[in-house]
This record gives C-alpha cells, sequence and structure tokens, in this order.
C-alpha cells in the first residue's frame, strides 16, 4: 500500500472538511449563542493538520484497491475525530469519547445520540451535528470526488469502497462526473424539502436542520421530542415522503429528473422494497389502530415510523415501544433489511436480501437436479457468482458480527433488549433501537467502552462491513 498518497488524500479531505465548519458560522452569529469562536478555531485547527498532511506528501495518482479501502475507512476516522472539536471546544460535549460517539453517529447517518437536552444547544452546533448528516449521507469521499475532479483518474476504487450496495452504479463513464450528478439530485432534494417543510410552519433553521436528517437518513432533530414535537400532519407527510425517496436508488431518482418516469416500475428492487414497507405499513396498523381508537392518527404515526426505521432515518413521532410485541418484531426486521442499494439508508438493503434469497431456492434447485444450471437473475441479467459470494459473504460476516457485538455489550451489564437494540441500531445505522436506547431515551448512560464499540458499529455499518474489515486481514498488508 501507497501509505504516502493515503495521507496526501486525507489531509485533502481534511481541507474539506475545515471548509464546512464555517457553514455553521452565519448561524451562530445570527442567533449570538456563543459558539462561532469554537467552529473558527475548529476549522483553523483541522485545516492546519489538513495542509500538513497535503503539503508535506505526494499524491501517486494510481491508485488502487488497497490505497482506496484505506482512504475511506481512515478518512471517516479523521473526520469524526476533527469533527468532534466543535462540541469539545464549545463545551456542549466535554468528554471525549461522547463528541465522538456523536459525531460519527452524524457522519456515517446512525442519529444515536447521548444528548438529552437539545434544544438547550447554541444554534451554531446544532446546524453542525445536522450537518455532519447532509455531508456523510451522500458521502465525504463522493463530495470529495464531485468537487476534486484530478482525483477521477484513481476514483472508481474510492467510489466502490464508500458506496452502499453490492454494486456500484455508474451514470457516465467518469466517477467524477457521477459523483456530480448524484448530488446534484442531492442538493436539489435539500432546496425542495427545505421550502415545503418552511411552508409547514418551520424556521428556516429547523427546516434546514431537519432536511439535512430526512434525506440523509440520519434523524438529528432540533427538538427534544423529534419531528412529533410538531404535532403537525403536514410536516408527517412531507417528511415522510422525502425518507422514502432518501431509501431508494438515486440514480433512479437522476434518471426520473431526465423524463424516465417508469424507470421507478421497472426496477425490481424498488418494487420489492415498496412491498415490504406496505406489508408492514398494513400489519402494524391493524395493531395499533385499537391502540390508538383514532384511525387517521393510528395510519400516520404507523406509515411515518415505518419509513423512519426502513430507511435507517430515526425521526419519531411514536413511542414504538408501546406498541404490541409482533408490531416492535416488524420494526426489527425492518431495521435489519434497510433500504435500497445506492440510496444513504443503512442496513443489508434490499437487493442483497433478494439475491440472498435468489440463491437459496437456486441451491434448493441443484439439490433437485445436479447436473442443471440455475443462475441467479436480478432484473433479468445473470448475477455473477463474485457478486454472489460477495453478498453471501457480506450477509454471514454481518450476523457474526451482530452476534458478537450483542455478546460485548452484554458482558457490560447490559439487558437483552439493550444489548440487542444497540447493536442493531449502530450496526444498521439506525439510531434509536430498543430498551434503555429506545425512541425515547438515548445513548448516555451506555459505558464509555461501549460507546467505542458502537462507534466501530456504525462505521462498519456505514462502510458495508467489508471495506472496513479487510484492513484486520494480513492479506491485505502483504506487499
Amino acid at each position: 500500500m501507497h501509505i504516502v498518497s493515503v495521507i496526501h488524500l486525507l489531509g485533502l479531505l481534511l481541507l474539506c472538511i475545515a471548509a464546512t465548519m464555517l457553514l455553521p458560522v452565519p448561524f451562530s452569529l445570527y442567533y449570538a449563542d456563543g459558539s462561532t469562536f469554537a467552529l473558527l478555531v475548529s476549522a483553523g485547527a483541522t485545516a492546519l493538520c489538513g495542509a500538513i498532511a497535503y503539503n508535506r506528501t505526494n499524491y501517486d495518482k494510481e491508485v488502487r484497491a488497497k490505497e482506496g479501502f484505506a482512504v475511506v475507512t481512515f478518512g471517516w476516522i479523521a473526520v469524526s475525530i476533527f469533527g468532534s472539536l466543535p462540541f469539545i471546544l464549545s463545551g456542549t460535549i466535554p468528554s471525549f469519547t461522547d463528541a465522538f460517539f456523536e459525531t460519527m453517529s452524524g457522519f456515517t447517518t446512525t442519529g444515536a445520540t447521548i444528548l438529552t437536552e437539545i434544544e438547550t444547544l447554541p444554534q451554531g452546533i446544532l446546524f453542525w451535528r445536522s450537518l455532519t448528516h447532509w455531508l456523510g449521507g451522500m458521502g465525504i469521499i463522493v463530495l470529495s470526488l464531485a468537487i476534486l475532479p484530478f482525483l477521477g483518474v484513481g476514483g472508481m476504487q474510492l467510489f466502490k469502497a464508500e458506496v452502499p450496495g453490492p454494486i456500484a452504479d455508474k451514470l457516465t463513464p467518469r466517477v467524477a462526473e457521477t459523483a456530480k450528478l448524484l448530488w446534484g439530485v442531492y442538493l436539489l432534494f435539500t432546496i425542495i424539502e427545505t421550502i415545503l417543510l418552511m411552508f409547514g410552519g418551520m424556521t428556516f433553521f429547523d427546516a434546514l436542520c431537519h432536511t439535512f436528517g430526512t434525506l440523509a437518513t440520519g434523524g438529528y432533530s432540533t427538538r427534544n421530542a423529534s419531528v412529533g414535537a410538531y404535532q403537525s400532519a403536514y410536516i408527517d407527510w412531507v417528511i415522510i415522503f422525502f425518507m422514502l425517496l432518501a431509501g431508494s436508488n438515486f440514480a433512479l431518482h437522476y434518471r426520473a429528473l431526465r423524463g424516465d418516469f417508469r424507470i421507478y416500475l421497472r426496477d425490481r428492487e424498488f418494487r420489492i422494497y415498496l412491498v415490504i414497507i406496505a406489508a408492514a405499513i398494513s400489519l402494524i396498523t391493524l395493531n395499533t389502530v385499537p391502540l390508538y381508537g383514532n384511525f387517521p392518527k393510528a395510519f400516520r404515526d404507523t406509515v411515518f415510523q415505518v419509513l423512519s426505521i426502513s430507511t435507517t432515518t430515526g425521526y419519531g413521532t411514536a413511542d414504538y415501544e408501546l406498541w404490541s410485541f409482533s408490531s416492535q418484531y416488524i420494526l426489527l426486521l425492518l431495521m435489519l433489511i434497510g433500504g435500497s442499494a445506492g440510496s444513504t439508508a443503512g442496513g443489508v438493503k434490499v437487493m442483497r436480501l433478494h439475491l440472498v434469497i435468489k440463491f437459496i431456492f437456486t441451491e434448493i434447485s441443484h439439490l433437485v437436479h445436479p447436473r442443471a444450471v440455475f443462475p441467479v437473475r436480478q432484473g433479468g441479467s445473470v448475477v455473477s457468482r463474485d457478486v454472489v459470494g460477495n453478498v453471501v459473504g457480506f450477509f454471514v460476516l454481518f450476523l457474526l458480527i451482530f452476534a458478537a457485538g450483542i455478546l460485548f455489550m452484554s458482558f457490560l451489564g447490559l439487558d437483552m433488549a439493550t444489548a440487542f437494540g444497540a447493536v442493531a441500531a449502530t450496526l444498521g445505522n439506525i439510531g434509536p433501537g430498543l430498551g434503555l436506547v429506545g425512541p425515547t431515551d438515548n445513548y448516555a448512560a451506555i459505558p464509555g467502552i461501549g460507546k467505542w464499540m458502537l462507534s466501530f458499529f456504525m462505521l462498519l455499518g456505514r462502510l458495508e462491513v467489508f471495506t472496513v474489515v479487510v484492513l484486520f486481514s494480513p492479506v491485505y498488508w502483504r506487499k
């Protein structure tokens, strides 16, 4: 591995993050919240370290897979370390462990928080907290590829290592152009949702922060009671619609904006995604109507929570722990499944689930007809054995890490529901879990070592497990 190139690119990435730290400053000045100095010092320190790393090293434009894995993994760790500075320097989160947890949760769009009194925080810090979602949603590396075209020579390795899903969907032959198009769609949706939320009575600040959390499927809110604090059917339905879009493949949105609206109906993964959501809504609504005694409210809360959990956004309008066990179980399954490949959602992804199920049926067919050939198909095309092997391997590794994580958290003295929910919520980049980390609680009570482990799970989930795990393989470090 060419370590000098990795350091060079990490320095460039820190320079980009330093620039984004200046974006909350106008809000801090407008509200006179006292966080301006902390934001400016954080941006300066990040820029200084980035400039040193960038200027003292050289860039080898032949970025191989090894460098790609390293830049993406260490890049997310680096931005989470430096992204913690505004929280620490402002005194909002004095503990580095807690600040790192909050920042990693933001950049990985997990939305798990240790904060209890969110509404008392300075607006500049709240904006930075939500901005980490928006930057991490479409991807920090993808953002760099979009604004720094010269990275396009070796950019595919970075793109493949970061973009969620078994197959990186290139819209154009050039990776930098693909990154620009994806970020263009992302920005367009951001503008539209912000305007619509302002029509619903939100301030520009609140609308922008909640838009960041929606499109990044992160879930950081500026209110203690999350979206439920607004008690607005209009706001709920606007966020529901954009959560649905955020949980879908952004390549579909790009093609739809170019006039091909039927692309949604032709895409098998999107159709399966809608069927899963519709089935979950139907089953849970049947359970919640007797509890509410009001069908419109029960239906709206059910749709909101199903979309929030299935897209791994984590916003809340209801305490689903008060719902029946069967409803909670359905939500737990949605946590693990997640959204579509190429979306900002977490989870194992609908495409992977579909491929694994088809693989199982082909293996059953092989047992009955050993000499026959039964290829795995997706959308009418034959899926290569390499992709199928990658997907099956991902599932096995995901479940092993999931099981080990529950065991580790249980050793910290957590009850089974909390241990299970915390690991599911962080590995799936969801945010709220079950038990002590449920929708009306937070992660403040988790022991320090538990927060570091859960931060690692957030990184694993956001970078699709293999991108991080490969760094622990002896094969990776051999020449």
